[in-house]
């Protein structure tokens, strides 16, 4: 029902900027749909039936990087929405909220933003923080620019257009980032970031 309801709702109260164009309930499916009706976004409940939501989320983007995959669960633990983020979506939504408060996060996102609960954020910051002290690490004015892409929700694709460099070395260019921060994934440079007051 649920699922049903953002597909009545989303284009009416979106202006029609928001189209959904396939859904599931098969976490296995997943990869195969995203294949197919190749969206922008990818709306995925952590709590699909086995092999669940994470799966659904990894297969997503292994199928097409540049997808961006908000997970949705109406559990208010934040442990679920980290694992989705190591898992690979690009941002979190709790399926607590009504149907028309999803739509400035979901525009949000459209628009490249990373988009994370409160709760969620302070889970990230609590987790670098436990980390133990990072150095000082010194970023010149092209490095801090990615990282603002990158916090930004980017992709490699949009990011390598704003640079005029081609996506490939966008890559190894966040590779180098990442290794120098000290961080494993771009989701977390993004606290990063805000933490240090770049976004």
């Amino acid at each position: 029902m649920f699922v049903r309801g953002l597909e009545l709702l989303l284009p009416e109260i979106s202006g029609g900027r928001i189209t959904v164009v396939a859904s599931t309930g098969d976490a296995a499916s997943a990869a195969g749909l995203v294949r197919r009706s190749v969206p922008d976004m990818a709306l995925v409940d952590l709590h699909m039936p086995p092999p669940g939501g994470l799966r659904a989320v990894a297969a997503a983007r292994q199928a097409d990087r540049r997808v961006r995959v908000l997970a949705m669960s109406g559990d208010p633990d934040p442990a679920g929405a980290l694992d989705a983020l190591r898992a690979g979506a690009t941002g979190f939504l709790p399926k607590s909220s009504e149907p028309a408060d999803l739509l400035q996060p979901l525009l949000a996102a459209v628009d490249g933003w990373v988009v994370l609960p409160d709760a969620v954020l302070a889970a990230l910051a609590t987790l670098a923080d436990g980390a133990g002290p990072r150095p000082v690490v010194r970023l010149d004015d092209g490095e801090r620019n990615l990282l603002r892409l990158i916090a930004g929700g980017g992709s490699t694709m949009e990011i390598a257009s704003r640079l005029h460099v081609s996506e490939r070395t966008v890559k190894r260019q966040t590779a180098v980032l990442l290794r120098r921060l000290r961080v494993s994934s771009r989701t977390e440079a993004a606290a990063l970031a805000g933490r240090a007051g770049l976004l």
